[in-house]
């Protein structure tokens, strides 16, 4: 975390530097800290020489109050006292128009105040001053700091060691940074997931209570994903890597963390749009108080308040309060979208298979054509269902066993249409009618069937039809309920299906617009008018043929727990869980959001201006520089404190038994 970034630019000490240093550590692939070791030593060399020059400080009052013959004594301590403080703060100013932000005001305001302490002689107010912003900052950076523990234990949860399999078959211990994609690990009952992955051998059940907040175990089998920070319970498990490190679960929220704290409201992007223009205003202020009243104290107190700490604090101190509770609902936020727009939903677009639905197909039924056997039907479908990550395709690789699958040439999966291989020079299909018609093949009537339905064909030959069931997921009619009750009304079923399933899970839902039998490209127009009528609707889906429209919705929301990678990498948001009830606390967690920011700002303006009319006033009196120090830091902890409140927001309890049944 940038210094000055996070602290609303307190003069805060040496931020390229320590951001180079945090940049590093990046580029290397290593997690960044929320606070890197340069910035800890920097920040506590400040706060070093500031309790210094306090004690210097109160050695020259001392002198001052009680050997008043001394006064030349006590004016040289001050003077040192205002010289070990001065260094940082020109420093930062000089840094501050080299690389010109609102965050550099704050340094070159206070820089200004303590030149004109020095002009006028007055070495205790410059002294003092910088005193008071280095403590404050140092409170704030804390402040800070607490809004992220909620996280940083997220990442202490992947700080283990792991049984790391070697392929001759024995094991070794090895710590997480040491983990890369496509390792082996065993998990023994009471050990945690060190990374992302897929089970690939052994049963358990994982607690994600200290990741999604989910109370209830989560039972796993060959082929489920675990999600790094869990802990495995009962069984022994042997998980596959997926994504390890920064592209893990834990390391993209912490990323994320990171930049939250650039995140800015509406005010403090006009501020940063105009920084040269308000500090020039500030400057003729304070000019203007002094040509007219005369009064230096009242000049120092203007230019001390006006530094737009608060404001600029307002942001980021909020969004890394709502990421942590978002991370404890089981809610990745992956982009600006959750605090830009997802207040402002105004309609909800569902996919079908995998998100209305469980997506755990399995088949049902099969209807060879005439000459075809069962077992050839079977077959082919596994083995070109082997090659996709559809849910329709992994129910047809599961009805056979993978020993009897075909090795397949040239497998390809067509979005939204299916999927196609070569075996032994003849081209094999898996997929909806449409794709049979577009590679030329004559197909029969599907079969009157209320449940997903997928032809098969050999060469031009059609094999048959294959009948799966599908189910509805348990939490899809509380979810509908919970956003109609957030007042969004509209609300649409976007699916490759066929017309007359898509309506009987509408109507079980609550839903009442339908489209079906939709490709990608359809699906993203779809999305793309509801934007043009005025709508902004939040895209909800699992897989290939929800990436487009993910990625075009004004929030995209993917089903992170079984969803394609692609769908997951065009969404701005992805549960963790399966629980679509989630979908009403990222609302109301965005509104609590915006609200937050909203006071937060408002506070920094009501103190800033008050602050400045009060100074110009005179009202102060002769202490008013350091009087409006304090009440400058005083607001910019009621910011914090007000952002801190997000972290007592909690639906984990309402929507656990909900979690428990998807």
């Amino acid at each position: 975390m940038s210094t000055s970034a996070s602290s609303g630019g307190d003069a805060a000490l040496f931020t390229t530097t320590a951001g180079a240093v945090q940049h590093d550590i990046a580029s290397q692939g290593r997690p960044a800290e929320l606070l890197s070791k340069a910035e800890r030593f920097i920040l506590g060399l400040r706060l070093m020489l500031a309790l210094a020059a306090l004690c210097l400080l109160i050695v020259a009052a001392s002198i001052h109050f009680f050997l008043p013959a001394e006064r030349g004594i006590a004016d040289l301590v001050a003077g040192v006292a205002a010289a070990l403080v001065a260094i940082p703060v020109f420093v930062e100013a000089w840094a501050s128009l080299r690389h010109p932000s609102l965050h550099g005001i704050t340094d070159r305001l206070v820089a200004l105040a303590l030149v004109a302490a020095w002009a006028t002689g007055d070495l205790m107010t410059a002294a003092f001053l910088p005193i008071i912003m280095t403590i404050g900052h140092v409170l704030e950076e804390r402040s800070m700091l607490g809004s992220h523990e909620a996280v940083k234990a997220l990442r202490k949860l992947t700080d283990v060691e792991s049984r790391r399999l070697k392929p001759d078959g024995t094991s070794e211990m090895v710590k997480s940074e040491d983990l890369r994609v496509g390792d082996l690990i065993e998990l023994r009952a009471g050990e945690r997931v060190p990374a992302d992955g897929i089970v690939r051998k052994g049963r358990s059940s994982l607690d994600l209570a200290s990741l999604t907040g989910e109370s209830v175990p989560v039972e796993v089998h060959e082929g489920d994903q675990a999600l790094a920070g869990a802990m495995n319970i009962d069984g022994l498990l042997q998980v596959e890597l997926t994504r390890v490190g920064e592209e893990s679960t834990i390391g993209k929220i912490i990323a994320l963390m990171r930049e939250a704290e650039n995140a800015k409201p509406p005010v403090t992007r006009l501020l940063d749009r105009y920084a040269g223009q308000y500090m020039a205003l500030v400057l003729l202020v304070a000019g203007g108080v002094w040509l007219i009243s005369g009064n230096v104290p009242a000049m120092l107190a203007v230019l001390v308040a006006s530094c737009p700490c608060a404001l600029v604090l307002a942001a980021p101190a909020t969004a890394v309060a709502a990421i942590a509770v978002a991370a404890r609902h089981g809610i990745l936020i992956k982009g600006s979208g959750f605090l830009e727009h997802l207040a402002d939903v105004s309609s909800v677009i569902f996919d079908k298979t995998g998100t209305i639905t469980t997506g755990d197909l399995h088949l049902a039924e099969t209807r060879p054509a005439p000459g075809v056997s069962d077992a050839e039907l079977r077959r082919v479908a596994a083995s070109l269902g082997a090659g996709s990550n559809h849910p329709l395709s992994r129910a047809a690789s599961g009805a056979v066993p993978a020993s009897e699958h075909f090795e397949l040439d040239d497998a390809r999966e067509l979005g939204g249409f299916g999927v196609t291989g070569t075996y032994q020079g003849t081209q094999v299909a898996l997929g909806r009618a449409d794709l049979f018609e577009k590679l030329g093949i004559a197909v029969p009537p599907a079969p009157n069937y209320n449940g997903p339905i997928a032809g098969v064909s050999s060469g031009e030959r059609f094999l048959g039809w294959l009948l799966f069931l599908d189910r509805l997921r348990s939490s899809a009619t509380d979810a509908v309920r919970d956003l109609k009750g957030l007042g969004i009304e509209h609300m649409v079923l976007l699916t490759g299906d066929r017309t007359a399933v898509a309506n009987e899970v509408a109507s079980q839902v609550g839903i009442d617009e339908v489209f079906a039998e939709m490709l990608p490209e359809q699906k993203m127009d779809r999305v793309m008018d509801e934007i043009k009528q005025g709508h902004r609707p939040m895209v909800v889906g699992d897989g290939i043929n929800d990436s487009l429209a993910l990625r075009a919705g004004a929030v995209g929301v993917a089903m992170g727990a079984q969803g394609a990678n692609v769908a997951l990498a065009s969404a701005d948001l992805a549960l963790m869980t399966n629980d679509l009830r989630r979908l009403g606390t990222c609302i109301r967690l965005s509104r609590q959001c915006r609200k937050t920011i909203y006071v937060n700002v408002a506070i920094g303006l009501g103190f800033t201006f008050g602050l400045i009319v009060l100074s110009g006033a005179g009202v102060l009196g002769v202490e008013a520089p350091i009087i409006a120090a304090l009440l400058h830091n005083l607001s910019t902890f009621l910011g914090l404190g007000n952002a801190g409140r997000l972290l007592l927001f909690d639906e984990t309890e309402h929507t656990a038994e909900a979690s428990a049944a998807a």
